[in-house]
Parts: structure tokens; sequence; C-alpha cells
């Protein structure tokens, strides 16, 4: 009875214990993969904060993925655990018209919606990351002519285009440098993936990581969407001491002041 009862302790000592354990392991793990900011999601994945709290980890997506492109994160990924994923310059997207990754996710994680122009898939609309361009490494920047990534691209001319510009430096040769429309580019990676230097001059980032933001208070002038921001704006006048005066007046001030110099 004695052998059984402290059997039974042990036992329950040990699963506590391990159940503590694997409490604090997960804590770390979580920790560390929400620091992480440069996950490159499937096509018509919600914001990451959305994503991760509406995605349920089926792997569904993965599965339907006929490119083997996605992956679903594993221990030592440094991703939250079970979410899909993919590495570019190991397996881009290759950009499926029926985008086969989005319609089967069943909570919508995958929002159909924004990769659909009237009511129609469009994988054009993908905004997985976006594109940047490493000018030190870029050989093309260097004058050794280049246009892989160009030519990888499948919005060539859109997202990328190459900026022809006189090699100065020769005198007799020209520059071929790939710009990238980060308002086109679907961040798919098929130009990560055909870059020829040793590690990638050209990268997909999280578009939120790559891209800066101007801020409401700045207004395209040209560009009639930002102007209509200012129809319930209102004025904020400050007034300084040298404000009190008129322009006119400040500037003869101004100028007595240096005639009597």
């Amino acid at each position: 009875m004695v052998s059984e009862r402290r059997k039974f302790i042990l036992g329950t000592a040990r699963a506590a214990g391990l159940v503590a354990l694997g409490g604090l392991v997960w804590s770390a793990y979580v920790d560390e993969v929400t620091a992480n900011s440069l996950i490159l999601r499937p096509p018509g994945a919600l914001k990451e904060e959305d994503f991760l709290s509406t995605c349920i980890k089926c792997g569904m997506c993965v599965e339907a993925c006929p490119f083997d492109t996605l992956v679903l994160a594993g221990p030592g990924d440094n991703k939250p655990l079970g979410t899909p994923f993919f590495i570019p310059r190991e397996v881009p997207c290759y950009m499926c018209p029926d985008i086969p990754c989005v319609p089967v996710c069943p909570t919508g994680a995958l929002d159909i919606a924004s990769v659909s122009t009237k009511g129609e898939l469009d994988i054009n609309k993908s905004q997985m990351g976006v594109a940047i361009v490493d000018d030190k490494n870029c050989i093309a920047f260097w004058g050794i002519q280049c246009d892989a990534c160009y030519r990888a691209c499948p919005l060539m001319d859109e997202a990328i285009s190459l900026k022809y510009e006189k090699n100065e430096r020769t005198g007799k040769h020209a520059f071929l440098k790939p710009i990238v429309n980060s308002d086109i580019c679907t961040g798919c990676g098929l130009c990560e993936r055909a870059c020829v230097t040793k590690e990638a001059a050209i990268i997909i980032l999280p578009r939120e990581v790559a891209l800066g933001a101007v801020g409401d208070h700045y207004i395209k002038g040209w560009d009639k969407a930002a102007e209509s921001r200012l129809e319930n704006a209102k004025a904020i006048n400050t007034k300084t001491e040298l404000s009190k005066e008129s322009a006119m007046d400040s500037l003869n001030s101004g100028l007595e002041g240096l005639l009597d110099d």
C-alpha cells in the first residue's frame, strides 16, 4: 500500500514538475517569437496581431500550396508555432492565379476579399511584403549588367523597373538599376530567389517593417482623396513676440537694425 502511494505521489510530483517546466519554456518561447517582426505570411493574411488571433493552425493553406512554398512553424523556427510562413530565398510564392491557399482557410485569417477584384480572385493584390534593394551589394549598382530580379518579377516594369543611368566613372557604360514600386510589389519573393549574389541583394520584408508612414498631418495637394481629410480640419494659430508684428513691419524693423549697424 505504502509503495503504491509513494509511486502515486512521485508520479504526481513528476507530472506537476513537467507541467511547470513546460509552462516556463512555453512562456519564454512565446516571448521570443512575439518579438519577431520579420515573418512573411501567405497571400491575404490579416495584420499580424489579427492573424495570430484568428489562425487556428490547421495547416490547410500549407496543404493547398502546390509549390510547397508555405510551411508551418515548428520548434526552433523562432515563429509562433503552427502558423504558416514562407522563406522567399528557399521557395518563393509563385503567384497562383487561383490562390489555392486562401479559399481553404476556415477562419478568414487569410482574407479572400483582400485578394479579390470585383469578386474575382486577383493574386496581384497580395501584400505579403515588399522588395528592398541593397544598393551597396547589388552588382547592378556597381555597373555590372544584371537584370535577374527584373526578369523574375511577374509584374515586370510595374513592380520592378530598370533605371538607366550613365556610368560617369567609365564614361562609356551604363547602370541598369532595379527600382521597386512598393505600391505594386506583392512580396512574392521571386526576385529574391533569382538574385545571383551569394546573399540576396534584394530581399522581401513585411510591409510594416520596410515602409515608412508620413502621418495624417501631411497632405498630397494634388490628391483629391488626401485633400478630403482637410474638410473638418481646424486651424490652430500661435503667437510669439515676433509674430505680433505684421510681416512687413518685421522686415522693416530688421532692415532698420542693419542700417543702424
